[in-house]
């Protein structure tokens, strides 16, 4: 069995990271929109990914304010 790539976070070590409360994150992981994985009983989600996802919402929110995306 292969190691995990990374720092891995709880949902409390992501709503911490993120600066919103866990029923938030909860509601994320729930509608799908934010990915995360059972490990020992918890819900965990890689750094890596985490930074990607959040790279992604900047870049959305950009473009709902109306800048054009590079």
């Amino acid at each position: 069995m292969s190691e995990l790539p990374g720092e891995t976070f709880t949902i409390d070590g992501v709503a911490d990271y993120l600066m919103m409360g866990k029923r938030t994150v909860y509601s994320l992981v729930a509608a799908n929109k934010l990915s995360s994985f059972k490990l020992g009983g918890a819900w965990r989600r890689l750094r890596d990914e985490l930074n990607q996802w959040v790279a992604s919402r900047i870049g959305k929110a950009k473009l709902s304010d109306g800048e054009v995306a590079e």
